[in-house]
């Protein structure tokens, strides 16, 4: 944290008081540092890092399930019981992609497991589906007031089910209402990110810090 305000305070008070708004992950680092150094800002909770809370806690609950059939299977003692708990692991197995993935991007065998996930499961069905609808409520709002309105709604009904993520949400409801007016995101800079991981993983390792530096100045046609 200390790096990233020494480099912002370099840019000098008269850059940082231009900025109009500062999108960040959801971590209260990243908004005191904004609130210190752009006092003038405004700060957005960025809409994928939202979904990224959503689908960890989804997936949480997806790995607890198949725990759960695991212990089932175990202590059945009937073999009805147990035919009937290797049919909800088997209906659970490889499912991780068709429950994280956007709806509109699975295929006619994505969508044949993601209902087979739902018939052994409710609880991921549902979750799934609120998953979804929260996903849209951020692509589709285009104002302030429906967007409000529509979290609203969705906290109300998805707080039995992602118990973590609507406190996260709650806590950040300012910051996250905030993406409605302008849609200003960090998909920029994510994007940087993971290819700079990129270039670091294809390179198997740097032998120092300059090579490394270098080679990703190319990437993006600077000078070195």
């Amino acid at each position: 944290m200390e790096a990233i305000e020494e480099v912002l305070t370099g840019w000098g008070k008269e850059v940082l008081d231009k900025i109009e708004e500062v999108s960040i992950d959801l971590w209260k680092g990243y908004k005191s540092l904004v609130k210190k150094l752009m006092p003038k800002a405004r700060v957005v909770a960025d809409r994928f890092h939202v979904m990224t809370q959503i689908n960890r806690e989804l997936d949480a609950e997806r790995k607890r399930e198949n725990r759960e059939v695991e212990k089932e299977i175990k202590a059945a003692k009937k073999a009805s019981q147990k035919k009937q708990c290797e049919f909800k692991k088997e209906s659970l197995k490889k499912s991780k992609y068709v429950l994280l993935k956007n709806g509109e991007d699975l295929n006619e065998s994505h969508k044949s497991k993601l209902e087979e996930v739902k018939n052994v499961s409710d609880k991921l069905g549902k979750m799934y589906e609120l998953k979804e609808e929260l996903r849209f409520i951020f692509e589709k709002s285009d104002n302030w007031l429906t967007g409000v309105l529509k979290l609203g709604s969705w906290l109300k009904r998805a707080k039995k089910y992602f118990v973590s993520s609507c406190q996260t949400l709650s806590r950040w409801l300012p910051e996250i209402i905030s993406d409605f007016d302008r849609r200003t995101t960090s998909g920029v800079v994510e994007g940087i990110n993971n290819k700079l991981k990129l270039i670091k993983r294809s390179a198997y390792g740097f032998r120092n810090f300059d090579n490394f530096r270098v080679r990703c100045l190319l990437n993006w046609h600077f000078n070195c």
